[in-house]
Protein backbone atom coordinates (compact mmCIF):
# COMPACT_ATOMS: atom_id res chain seq x y z
CA UNK A 1 0.00 0.00 0.00
CA UNK A 2 1.26 3.46 -1.01
CA UNK A 3 1.80 5.90 1.86
CA UNK A 4 -0.13 8.59 1.06
CA UNK A 5 1.13 10.75 4.38
CA UNK A 6 3.04 14.43 3.49
CA UNK A 7 4.21 16.54 5.61
CA UNK A 8 2.63 20.11 5.57
CA UNK A 9 3.07 23.17 3.68
CA UNK A 10 5.47 24.72 4.78
CA UNK A 11 4.95 27.90 7.44
CA UNK A 12 5.01 31.85 5.45
CA UNK A 13 5.14 30.47 1.94
CA UNK A 14 4.76 33.32 -0.21
CA UNK A 15 6.70 32.02 -3.19
CA UNK A 16 4.61 29.13 -4.65
CA UNK A 17 5.57 29.82 -8.49
CA UNK A 18 6.87 26.31 -7.70
CA UNK A 19 4.31 24.88 -4.99
CA UNK A 20 3.62 21.79 -3.01
CA UNK A 21 1.79 19.41 -4.11
CA UNK A 22 -2.59 20.13 -3.45
CA UNK A 23 -3.49 17.02 -1.17
CA UNK A 24 -5.56 15.29 -4.19
CA UNK A 25 -2.33 15.72 -6.27
CA UNK A 26 -0.18 14.30 -3.83
CA UNK A 27 -2.49 11.14 -3.09
CA UNK A 28 -2.92 10.54 -6.82
CA UNK A 29 1.18 10.63 -7.24
CA UNK A 30 1.37 7.61 -4.70
CA UNK A 31 -1.20 5.75 -5.60
CA UNK A 32 -0.12 5.91 -9.57
CA UNK A 33 3.53 4.79 -9.03
CA UNK A 34 1.35 1.33 -7.91
CA UNK A 35 -0.85 1.60 -10.61
CA UNK A 36 0.79 3.47 -13.77
CA UNK A 37 4.62 1.78 -13.73
CA UNK A 38 4.20 -0.04 -17.01
CA UNK A 39 4.54 0.68 -20.80
CA UNK A 40 1.05 1.74 -22.00
CA UNK A 41 2.25 0.84 -25.60
CA UNK A 42 1.71 -3.10 -24.42
CA UNK A 43 -1.22 -5.11 -24.69
CA UNK A 44 -0.64 -7.36 -21.24
CA UNK A 45 -3.08 -6.40 -18.62
CA UNK A 46 -0.28 -4.04 -16.84
CA UNK A 47 -0.09 -2.08 -20.14
CA UNK A 48 -3.13 -1.83 -20.15
CA UNK A 49 -4.36 -0.04 -17.22
CA UNK A 50 -1.47 2.21 -17.55
CA UNK A 51 -3.15 3.59 -20.78
CA UNK A 52 -5.93 4.01 -19.07
CA UNK A 53 -4.61 5.72 -16.23
CA UNK A 54 -2.50 8.09 -19.02
CA UNK A 55 -6.06 8.22 -21.33
CA UNK A 56 -8.21 9.76 -18.58
CA UNK A 57 -5.72 11.94 -17.21
CA UNK A 58 -5.11 13.54 -21.13
CA UNK A 59 -9.30 13.85 -21.25
CA UNK A 60 -9.71 15.00 -17.78
CA UNK A 61 -7.53 17.77 -18.52
CA UNK A 62 -8.50 18.37 -21.71
CA UNK A 63 -11.94 19.27 -20.80
CA UNK A 64 -10.81 21.40 -17.91
CA UNK A 65 -8.48 23.38 -21.07
CA UNK A 66 -11.68 23.27 -23.81
CA UNK A 67 -9.68 21.57 -25.71
CA UNK A 68 -9.74 17.70 -27.52
CA UNK A 69 -7.76 15.25 -25.56
CA UNK A 70 -5.63 14.28 -29.18
CA UNK A 71 -4.95 18.10 -28.90
CA UNK A 72 -2.58 17.61 -25.24
CA UNK A 73 0.80 16.70 -25.17
CA UNK A 74 2.66 16.15 -22.28
CA UNK A 75 5.83 17.31 -21.72
CA UNK A 76 8.38 17.70 -18.98
CA UNK A 77 7.77 20.68 -17.92
CA UNK A 78 6.27 24.17 -18.52
CA UNK A 79 9.73 25.85 -19.98
CA UNK A 80 9.72 22.17 -22.40
CA UNK A 81 6.05 22.67 -23.44
CA UNK A 82 7.20 26.52 -24.54
CA UNK A 83 10.11 25.05 -26.57
CA UNK A 84 8.36 22.47 -27.95
CA UNK A 85 6.26 24.65 -29.00
CA UNK A 86 8.41 26.89 -30.83
CA UNK A 87 10.09 24.30 -32.42
CA UNK A 88 6.92 22.51 -34.44
CA UNK A 89 5.62 26.49 -35.04
CA UNK A 90 9.19 27.53 -36.64
CA UNK A 91 9.48 24.39 -38.58
CA UNK A 92 5.90 24.57 -39.92
CA UNK A 93 5.98 27.98 -41.06
CA UNK A 94 9.83 27.73 -42.54
CA UNK A 95 8.11 28.45 -45.78
CA UNK A 96 7.27 31.78 -44.80
CA UNK A 97 10.54 32.51 -42.97
CA UNK A 98 11.68 31.91 -39.33
CA UNK A 99 11.26 34.92 -37.60
CA UNK A 100 9.60 35.42 -34.45
CA UNK A 101 7.29 38.00 -32.86
CA UNK A 102 6.91 38.45 -29.14
CA UNK A 103 6.52 40.67 -26.52
CA UNK A 104 9.28 41.89 -24.39
CA UNK A 105 8.46 40.56 -21.18
CA UNK A 106 7.53 37.00 -22.43
CA UNK A 107 9.00 33.81 -20.70
CA UNK A 108 13.11 33.16 -20.83
CA UNK A 109 12.00 30.12 -22.70
CA UNK A 110 10.38 31.99 -25.59
CA UNK A 111 12.93 35.13 -25.75
CA UNK A 112 16.44 32.78 -25.28
CA UNK A 113 15.27 30.70 -27.88
CA UNK A 114 14.37 33.06 -30.15
CA UNK A 115 17.62 35.17 -29.71
CA UNK A 116 19.51 32.00 -30.15
CA UNK A 117 17.95 31.24 -33.37
CA UNK A 118 18.53 34.45 -34.81
CA UNK A 119 22.20 34.66 -33.46
CA UNK A 120 23.39 31.09 -35.14
CA UNK A 121 21.80 32.17 -38.22
CA UNK A 122 23.52 35.65 -37.94
CA UNK A 123 20.62 37.83 -38.40
CA UNK A 124 19.09 39.96 -35.37
CA UNK A 125 16.02 40.60 -37.49
CA UNK A 126 14.70 36.92 -36.82
CA UNK A 127 13.38 38.05 -33.34
CA UNK A 128 11.21 40.86 -32.84
CA UNK A 129 10.47 42.22 -29.38
CA UNK A 130 7.66 44.09 -28.87
CA UNK A 131 7.89 46.88 -26.21
CA UNK A 132 5.46 46.90 -23.54
CA UNK A 133 3.99 49.81 -21.35
CA UNK A 134 4.81 50.86 -18.04
CA UNK A 135 2.15 48.05 -16.88
CA UNK A 136 3.93 45.41 -18.50
CA UNK A 137 1.11 45.45 -21.49
CA UNK A 138 2.42 44.68 -24.90
CA UNK A 139 1.90 47.63 -27.22
CA UNK A 140 -0.84 46.96 -29.90
CA UNK A 141 -0.06 48.79 -32.53
CA UNK A 142 3.69 47.70 -32.71
CA UNK A 143 2.54 44.33 -32.37
CA UNK A 144 0.28 44.64 -35.31
CA UNK A 145 3.76 46.24 -37.34
CA UNK A 146 5.83 43.60 -36.11
CA UNK A 147 3.58 40.72 -36.97
CA UNK A 148 2.87 42.20 -40.55
CA UNK A 149 6.19 42.36 -41.34
CA UNK A 150 7.62 39.51 -44.09
CA UNK A 151 9.11 36.38 -42.84
CA UNK A 152 7.09 36.21 -39.47
CA UNK A 153 6.79 32.25 -38.67
CA UNK A 154 5.06 32.54 -35.56
CA UNK A 155 4.20 34.99 -32.97
CA UNK A 156 3.78 34.10 -28.98
CA UNK A 157 2.46 36.18 -26.22
CA UNK A 158 2.04 35.36 -22.19
CA UNK A 159 -1.57 35.31 -21.35
CA UNK A 160 -0.47 37.24 -17.80
CA UNK A 161 2.76 38.09 -17.06
CA UNK A 162 4.50 35.71 -13.95
CA UNK A 163 6.15 38.30 -12.76
CA UNK A 164 4.40 41.04 -12.27
CA UNK A 165 0.27 39.22 -13.11
CA UNK A 166 -0.60 41.95 -15.55
CA UNK A 167 -2.93 40.35 -18.12
CA UNK A 168 -1.93 40.71 -21.86
CA UNK A 169 -4.72 41.64 -24.86
CA UNK A 170 -4.71 38.24 -26.35
CA UNK A 171 -8.55 38.76 -28.28
CA UNK A 172 -6.62 41.54 -30.11
CA UNK A 173 -3.10 39.91 -30.40
CA UNK A 174 -5.08 37.05 -31.98
CA UNK A 175 -6.91 39.08 -34.27
CA UNK A 176 -3.95 41.09 -35.76
CA UNK A 177 -2.39 37.19 -35.88
CA UNK A 178 -4.99 35.80 -38.11
CA UNK A 179 -5.75 38.52 -40.31
CA UNK A 180 -2.01 38.24 -41.72
CA UNK A 181 -2.22 33.97 -41.36
CA UNK A 182 0.15 33.82 -38.39
CA UNK A 183 -0.64 31.33 -35.73
CA UNK A 184 -0.08 32.65 -32.08
CA UNK A 185 1.80 30.64 -29.02
CA UNK A 186 -0.01 31.73 -25.59
CA UNK A 187 2.25 31.15 -22.56
CA UNK A 188 -0.68 29.98 -19.97
CA UNK A 189 2.24 29.12 -17.49
CA UNK A 190 1.43 31.51 -14.67
CA UNK A 191 -2.19 31.66 -15.70
CA UNK A 192 -3.87 28.01 -15.66
CA UNK A 193 -5.47 26.99 -12.57
CA UNK A 194 -5.94 30.20 -11.68
CA UNK A 195 -7.12 32.46 -14.49
CA UNK A 196 -9.75 31.53 -16.33
CA UNK A 197 -8.41 29.61 -19.54
CA UNK A 198 -7.43 31.06 -22.39
CA UNK A 199 -9.42 30.98 -25.51
CA UNK A 200 -7.29 33.15 -27.92
CA UNK A 201 -4.87 30.31 -29.54
CA UNK A 202 -3.14 28.35 -31.85
CA UNK A 203 -1.00 26.84 -29.44
CA UNK A 204 -0.64 27.06 -25.61
CA UNK A 205 1.78 25.92 -23.16
CA UNK A 206 1.21 25.05 -19.29
CA UNK A 207 2.78 23.87 -16.00
CA UNK A 208 1.28 21.84 -13.82
CA UNK A 209 2.75 23.21 -10.86
CA UNK A 210 0.81 26.70 -11.26
CA UNK A 211 -2.68 24.61 -10.16
CA UNK A 212 -1.17 22.39 -7.49
CA UNK A 213 0.61 19.90 -9.72
CA UNK A 214 3.53 18.30 -9.86
CA UNK A 215 6.87 19.53 -11.05
CA UNK A 216 7.95 17.93 -14.28
CA UNK A 217 4.63 18.12 -16.00
CA UNK A 218 3.89 20.27 -18.69
CA UNK A 219 0.91 20.60 -21.03
CA UNK A 220 1.35 21.45 -24.60
CA UNK A 221 -1.99 22.17 -26.65
CA UNK A 222 -1.84 22.12 -30.49
CA UNK A 223 -4.94 23.15 -31.99
CA UNK A 224 -6.56 21.16 -34.82
CA UNK A 225 -5.68 22.45 -37.93
CA UNK A 226 -2.76 24.63 -36.82
CA UNK A 227 0.63 23.61 -38.83
CA UNK A 228 3.03 22.35 -36.63
CA UNK A 229 5.61 19.81 -37.41
CA UNK A 230 8.74 18.46 -35.22
CA UNK A 231 12.16 18.68 -37.13
CA UNK A 232 12.49 14.82 -36.46
CA UNK A 233 11.70 11.47 -37.21
CA UNK A 234 8.25 10.43 -36.86
CA UNK A 235 6.97 9.11 -33.05
CA UNK A 236 4.42 7.26 -31.87
CA UNK A 237 4.56 8.99 -28.41
CA UNK A 238 2.16 11.84 -27.24
CA UNK A 239 0.22 11.84 -31.21
CA UNK A 240 3.82 12.22 -32.86
CA UNK A 241 4.62 15.37 -31.04
CA UNK A 242 6.92 14.35 -29.34
CA UNK A 243 9.72 11.88 -28.42
CA UNK A 244 9.61 11.86 -24.79
CA UNK A 245 7.60 9.16 -22.80
CA UNK A 246 5.24 10.67 -20.28
CA UNK A 247 5.31 9.79 -16.79
CA UNK A 248 2.02 8.71 -16.17
CA UNK A 249 2.42 9.55 -12.39
CA UNK A 250 2.69 13.03 -13.25
CA UNK A 251 -0.08 13.01 -15.66
CA UNK A 252 -2.40 11.10 -13.15
CA UNK A 253 -1.42 13.50 -10.54
CA UNK A 254 -1.46 16.62 -12.45
CA UNK A 255 -5.37 15.73 -13.57
CA UNK A 256 -5.81 14.85 -9.63
CA UNK A 257 -4.69 18.19 -8.99
CA UNK A 258 -7.06 20.60 -11.80
CA UNK A 259 -10.03 18.20 -10.21
CA UNK A 260 -9.76 19.47 -6.50
CA UNK A 261 -8.84 22.77 -7.38
CA UNK A 262 -11.41 23.61 -10.55
CA UNK A 263 -14.61 23.96 -8.11
CA UNK A 264 -13.24 26.28 -5.97
CA UNK A 265 -12.00 28.40 -8.33
CA UNK A 266 -13.10 31.19 -8.41
CA UNK A 267 -13.63 31.78 -4.58
CA UNK A 268 -9.94 31.45 -4.40
CA UNK A 269 -9.07 33.95 -6.63
CA UNK A 270 -11.60 36.65 -5.34
CA UNK A 271 -9.96 35.94 -1.99
CA UNK A 272 -6.36 35.75 -3.41
CA UNK A 273 -6.51 39.31 -5.15
CA UNK A 274 -7.84 40.62 -1.85
CA UNK A 275 -4.41 39.61 -0.62
CA UNK A 276 -2.25 40.82 -3.08
CA UNK A 277 -4.31 44.21 -3.10
CA UNK A 278 -3.28 44.25 0.40
CA UNK A 279 0.38 43.48 -0.05
CA UNK A 280 0.25 46.28 -2.54
CA UNK A 281 -1.18 48.64 -0.44
CA UNK A 282 1.28 47.66 2.54
CA UNK A 283 4.25 47.97 -0.27
CA UNK A 284 3.18 51.40 -1.90
CA UNK A 285 3.23 52.86 1.99
CA UNK A 286 7.28 52.47 2.46
CA UNK A 287 8.54 55.45 1.02
CA UNK A 288 10.86 55.21 -2.05
CA UNK A 289 9.15 51.62 -2.76
CA UNK A 290 7.42 51.05 -6.17
CA UNK A 291 4.77 48.30 -7.43
CA UNK A 292 4.80 46.89 -10.39
CA UNK A 293 2.13 45.98 -12.81
CA UNK A 294 -1.65 46.84 -13.64
CA UNK A 295 -3.58 47.28 -10.58
CA UNK A 296 -6.41 45.85 -11.53
CA UNK A 297 -6.06 44.10 -14.88
CA UNK A 298 -4.03 41.29 -13.15
CA UNK A 299 -3.77 37.99 -12.00
CA UNK A 300 -5.15 37.40 -8.69
CA UNK A 301 -2.11 35.91 -6.67
CA UNK A 302 0.99 37.65 -7.99
CA UNK A 303 2.87 40.99 -7.19
CA UNK A 304 6.10 42.19 -6.91
CA UNK A 305 7.67 45.47 -5.79
CA UNK A 306 10.78 47.00 -5.71
CA UNK A 307 12.62 49.04 -2.32
CA UNK A 308 15.20 51.89 -3.96
CA UNK A 309 18.68 51.52 -1.97
CA UNK A 310 17.97 47.76 -1.24
CA UNK A 311 19.23 44.59 -2.48
CA UNK A 312 16.69 42.22 -3.94
CA UNK A 313 18.51 39.33 -3.15
CA UNK A 314 19.39 40.54 0.90
CA UNK A 315 15.62 41.33 1.16
CA UNK A 316 14.72 37.73 0.37
CA UNK A 317 17.35 36.45 2.80
CA UNK A 318 16.17 39.25 5.63
CA UNK A 319 12.26 37.79 4.77
CA UNK A 320 13.07 34.51 5.21
CA UNK A 321 15.04 35.52 8.37
CA UNK A 322 11.30 36.01 9.69
CA UNK A 323 9.93 33.33 8.33
CA UNK A 324 8.15 34.61 5.02
CA UNK A 325 9.38 32.66 1.92
CA UNK A 326 9.33 34.84 -1.28
CA UNK A 327 11.62 35.85 -4.52
CA UNK A 328 13.17 38.31 -5.91
CA UNK A 329 14.62 38.76 -9.63
CA UNK A 330 12.82 37.49 -12.94
CA UNK A 331 10.45 35.22 -12.19
CA UNK A 332 11.98 32.50 -15.02
CA UNK A 333 15.51 33.54 -14.45
CA UNK A 334 15.83 34.43 -10.75
CA UNK A 335 18.94 32.00 -10.43
CA UNK A 336 21.19 33.95 -12.37
CA UNK A 337 20.59 36.48 -10.07
CA UNK A 338 20.57 39.16 -13.13
CA UNK A 339 17.89 42.06 -12.65
CA UNK A 340 15.09 41.29 -14.61
CA UNK A 341 14.05 41.41 -17.92
CA UNK A 342 10.17 42.37 -17.46
CA UNK A 343 10.94 45.03 -14.57
CA UNK A 344 13.83 46.50 -17.11
CA UNK A 345 11.29 46.64 -20.79
CA UNK A 346 8.76 48.36 -18.56
CA UNK A 347 10.63 50.57 -17.55
CA UNK A 348 10.29 50.23 -13.67
CA UNK A 349 12.87 49.59 -11.02
CA UNK A 350 14.89 46.94 -11.08
CA UNK A 351 16.76 46.41 -8.16
CA UNK A 352 15.53 45.33 -4.60
CA UNK A 353 12.45 43.58 -6.03
CA UNK A 354 10.61 41.02 -4.39
CA UNK A 355 7.74 38.94 -5.84
CA UNK A 356 5.24 37.56 -3.82
CA UNK A 357 3.11 34.54 -5.50
CA UNK A 358 0.36 33.18 -3.61
CA UNK A 359 -0.26 29.35 -3.43
CA UNK A 360 -3.70 27.99 -3.40
CA UNK A 361 -5.62 27.67 0.01
CA UNK A 362 -5.27 24.18 -0.72
CA UNK A 363 -1.97 24.12 -0.40
CA UNK A 364 -1.70 26.96 2.05
CA UNK A 365 -4.67 26.95 4.06
CA UNK A 366 -3.04 29.75 6.51
CA UNK A 367 -1.93 32.10 3.50
CA UNK A 368 -4.64 34.73 4.80
CA UNK A 369 -2.22 34.98 8.09
CA UNK A 370 0.88 34.87 6.70
CA UNK A 371 -0.36 37.55 4.60
CA UNK A 372 -0.72 39.56 7.61
CA UNK A 373 2.34 38.72 9.44
CA UNK A 374 4.10 39.43 6.11
CA UNK A 375 2.65 42.93 5.16
CA UNK A 376 3.49 43.88 9.35
CA UNK A 377 7.25 43.15 9.25
CA UNK A 378 7.81 44.25 5.78
CA UNK A 379 8.54 47.80 6.47
CA UNK A 380 11.23 46.99 9.37
CA UNK A 381 12.81 43.94 6.74
CA UNK A 382 13.14 46.76 3.99
CA UNK A 383 15.09 49.43 6.85
CA UNK A 384 17.11 46.40 8.30
CA UNK A 385 18.29 45.94 4.66
CA UNK A 386 18.68 49.47 3.97
CA UNK A 387 20.47 49.99 7.15
CA UNK A 388 22.75 46.77 6.17
CA UNK A 389 23.79 48.70 2.80
CA UNK A 390 24.09 51.69 4.70
CA UNK A 391 21.86 53.41 2.84
CA UNK A 392 19.76 54.61 5.72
Amino acid sequence: MANTSFPAPPAGLLDAAATPLAPAAAAALASAWERGWADPRRLHRHGRQAARLLDEARAQLAEGLGVRPDEVTFTPGGPAALRLAQEGLRYAGRRRGARLVASAVEHSAILTSGRHVAAMAGTPELIAEVPVDRWGRVDVDAWASAVAAPGTAFAALQSANGEVGTRQPLPEARGICRRHGIPLLVDATASLGRDPVPTDFDVLAGDARSWGGPPGLGVLVVRTGVRWRRDAPPSELEHGRSDIEPVIPLAVSAAAAWAETSTGRAADAAAARDLVARIRSAASTIPETEVAGDPEDRLPHIVTFSALLADGEALVTELDRRGYAVSSGSACTSSTLEPSHVLAAMGVLTHGNVRVTLPLATVAPDRESTVTGFCAVLPDAIAAVRAQLGSR
